[in-house]
């Protein structure tokens, strides 16, 4: 053996020495990987053909091995590290040669680019990686980080450590609209560093928390790591159970595991949200008290208020808390009691199938311990009577054709079922009257006559709701008769919203908080997957940035506003009123509501075509596009290139021996230790990019293989690589931050002000190993 290491262990030395080379010599990364695997493979192939690489495997045909065997123990648990003392022999690296495995190489090649980039299962989801860059460097382009910051400043700045608190919750914002590391910490550093080092804030601190704060990009909903890594962990995770059910006698991992060995990109938007904000929290908390022990080093800095009118204590609490909460409160407390509720009469013509034994029991011996072992034998025995009981009614209940008296008494059981109010009527009504609320607040002095006018309109529309209106009520009649309160209604909002926007602090954030709502809600709630969501945000971010535009150029922005209105209204139509015009028997109310809704897409179209127009005359749009292309290109370059090295590592058992390696291992959480602290290390030289599409798949099918929860692996695996971001040397978003730091601010400042911050994302990593909860407590409130 060359250098008393075996023939594998020394590819993987080639392998990586190669990779970091390549990055190392200034050469663009995601041509490096490719190029990487290449040599790597030619060195590897020439160092096997002279008979210098040889690999150590166990022989199979001993005594030794076939007692073990014949013990009962599976021979892919056999390996040199469980076993060390079994007898071995020697032979190359490539057991048929390297010209079989070239060959091997390159077809597979074509198939995992079929597969996972050109035509896969996946590719639908890794559109939604262009559009959330083009939303997020649009986003960027219009400047919303720079009222963020002042506005944000004037909130948090009378505060001790005022100015750091403020840089996290502008870093949690952009995390949530943009996403870009690189343009957040830029952004921030250029605006926010030589104001807080000019109020006498620590260098340290003040470099640490813009850091830091840009970084939350990676793991704040929508994120391009988790839409990257989850695409990845999703393919991991369903062949790693189908390979443990197998393995444990079981046809399939749905029968071994009682549900599907699913993981999806939007249930880990709804497992990351939390954590996100968890960090965000902490560093917030650690720049506040910072401030408290080091007052001289993170002084409050006024900076004025946020409000054109001084209100007093008293009129902020009733108008902004007092009024908010009771009209919220008392709409859930409504909800309970079925005072507001769904008012859909809509019942299927077929009754419900019968429910299924919650675990298949039609199983071999083999199988059945393996899943009494994994669910019990309570749970086993349960699915064992639910079965016989299911067996003595005759078989599986079949889902039948309703008769006419079936079906009108369940739409009849359905009517009378309904809440006096409906949800949608409720949840308008609920979000004009916080509009009118807030108004009031801002401008206690303004006549409140125009606001009384809404609020009379509210309890108009709720009284007519009650008695005029039924669940059996067409949308057309439901128009006419909502038409004078809504009316009222909209006179008040109107006026309001005119008050609110003389606040800057909801002049700022509302615009891009919609957008935010609008994306993630429609991720989280499970109403469309991320890339439908992550088109949305970007025409959004595109009609955002023209307003911005023209209110720049003191041009009136009133086609962007009408547009919004337009989609609005598209949505209020589709909802309500059933636009299939394609049917027999379409109803007059339909034709109408179909025309309108028509228009209004087309105007909402026109619209960000405007847009679009308004950014391109203004030279803002060609960057845009360009600087989208640069990046989406580089995601895809890396990925094909990564998959090339992959390949090589598998050619000569790379991959195979590092498994047999973490396999070796009893207890899972070690196994996960290890390789949580391989890839904390690895973030100090490598990109998110490249451990995701190199590392990842080498470890994944035995960390996405065992009893853990597939979302918590995930967004532990994100956290940790959201810290290679912030380790030095080679940590992208202090090399952001050097570039625009000011003469006076030095390297060691940025490394010293980082390490408290690292620290930090280790104690969250801790805090979500101990409390998985953390994670998997919205993914268990909001079901997909």
């Amino acid at each position: 053996m060359l250098f008393g290491l075996d023939g594998v262990e020394i590819g993987l030395i080639i392998v990586f020495v190669c990779l970091f080379g390549g990055i190392l010599s200034g050469f663009p990364v995601a041509f490096a990987i490719g190029g990487a695997g290449v040599i790597s493979f030619g060195i590897i192939a020439s160092l096997d053909s002279a008979g210098l690489l040889i690999h150590q495997a166990i022989d199979q045909s001993s005594a030794a091995y076939r007692d073990l065997v014949n013990s009962g123990v599976k021979a892919d648990a056999i390996s040199i590290f469980r076993y060390p003392d079994l007898p071995r022999m020697g032979e190359p690296v490539f057991p048929k040669g390297w010209e079989v495995a070239l060959d091997r190489n390159v077809s597979f090649v074509v198939n995992r680019m079929n597969e996972r980039v050109l035509a896969g299962q996946s590719i639908e989801t890794l559109l939604a990686v262009l559009m959330f860059v083009l939303m997020g460097i649009t986003l960027e382009r219009s400047k919303i980080a720079n009222d963020l910051l002042t506005t944000m400043a004037r909130v948090f700045g009378p505060l001790p450590g005022g100015l750091a608190v403020s840089i996290v919750v502008v870093g949690a914002f952009l995390a949530a609209s943009t996403g870009i590391v690189g343009a957040t910490v830029v952004t921030m550093g250029l605006l926010a560093l030589p104001t807080m080092l000019r109020n006498g804030y620590s260098p340290e601190l003040s470099t640490g928390v813009i850091a830091a704060s840009g970084t939350l990009g990676q793991i704040i909903p929508p994120s391009i790591v988790i839409v990257l890594l989850g695409t990845l962990a999703g393919d991991l995770y369903s062949a790693a159970q189908e390979a443990r059910a197998q393995a444990q006698g079981c046809t399939d991992a749905l029968t071994y595991l009682g549900e599907p060995a699913v993981v999806s990109v939007g249930t880990l938007f709804q497992a990351a949200l939390l954590p996100g904000i968890m960090l965000a929290l902490l560093y917030a908390l650690y720049a506040f008290g910072y401030a408290l022990l080091n007052p001289d080093k993170a002084p409050a800095v006024p900076m004025g208020s946020t409000n054109a009118e001084p209100i007093t204590r008293s009129e902020a609490f009733t108008w902004f808390l007092g009024a908010p909460v009771l009209i919220i409160v008392g709409t859930i407390l409504l909800g309970n009691l079925n005072v507001v509720g769904s008012q859909s009469t809509t019942v299927s013509a077929f009754s419900d199938i019968g429910e299924s034994a919650s675990l298949r029991t039609n199983v071999g011996e083999e199988c059945q311990a393996a899943m009494i072992e994994l669910h019990g034998q309570e749970a086993w025995d349960a699915a064992v009577a639910q079965q016989v009981d299911i067996n003595a009614a005759g078989g599986l209940q079949q889902s039948e054709r309703l008769t006419e008296e079936e079906f009108a008494a369940a739409v009849e059981a359905k009517i009378a079922a309904a809440a006096p109010i409906g949800t949608g009527t409720a949840i308008l009504l609920v979000l004009m009257g916080l509009i009118m609320t807030t108004a009031r607040g801002i401008a206690p002095s303004q006549e409140a006559q125009p606001l009384l006018i809404g609020g009379v309109g509210v309890v108009l529309a709720l009284l007519v709701d009650i008695i005029l209106l039924s669940p059996t009520t067409s949308p057309g009649v439901w128009v006419v008769l909502m038409a004078i309160p809504f009316a009222l209604t909209m006179y008040g909002v109107v006026e309001g919203v005119k008050r609110c926007a003389q606040n800057e602090l909801i002049r700022v954030v509302f615009p891009p908080l919609v957008l935010i709502v609008a994306v993630l809600g429609s991720i989280l709630g499970g109403i469309t997957n991320p890339t439908p969501a992550a088109a949305l945000g970007a025409g959004g971010a595109i009609m955002l940035a023209a307003y911005r535009k023209l209110k720049d150029e003191d041009r009136s922005p009133k086609v962007i506003i009408w547009s919004t209105l337009a989609i609005i209204v598209c949505i209020l139509v589709g909802v309500n009123f059933d636009l299939r015009i394609n049917q027999d028997g379409v109803s007059f109310q339909s034709w109408v509501a179909f025309f309108v809704a028509y228009a209004a897409y087309l105007y909402a179209l026109f619209g960000l075509l405007f847009s679009c127009y308004i950014l391109y005359v203004s030279g803002v749009l060609t960057p845009v596009v360009r600087e989208t292309a640069k990046v989406t290109s580089m995601v895809f370059t890396i990925l094909i290139g990564s998959q090339l090295l992959n390949l090589v590592v598998i050619s000569f058992g790379g991959e195979h021996y590092i498994q047999q390696f973490l396999k070796s291992f009893d207890n899972e959480f070690t196994v996960f230790l290890i390789v949580m602290l391989v890839l904390f290390v690895l973030g100090f030289v490598l990109d998110f990019l490249e451990i995701i599409y190199i590392v990842i798949p080498i470890v994944g099918p035995v960390i996405y293989g065992g009893t853990f929860d597939p979302k918590w692996v995930t967004i532990m695996i994100a956290v940790n690589l959201q810290t290679s971001f912030l380790t030095p040397p080679f940590g992208f978003a202090l090399f952001y931050l050097r570039g625009v730091a000011p003469k006076e601010v030095t390297t060691g400042h940025i490394y010293r002000g980082i390490i408290p911050f690292v620290l930090i994302q280790v104690a969250g990593l801790a805090l979500l190993w101990t409390f998985p909860g953390i994670v998997t407590i919205i993914p268990d409130l909001i079901p997909n």
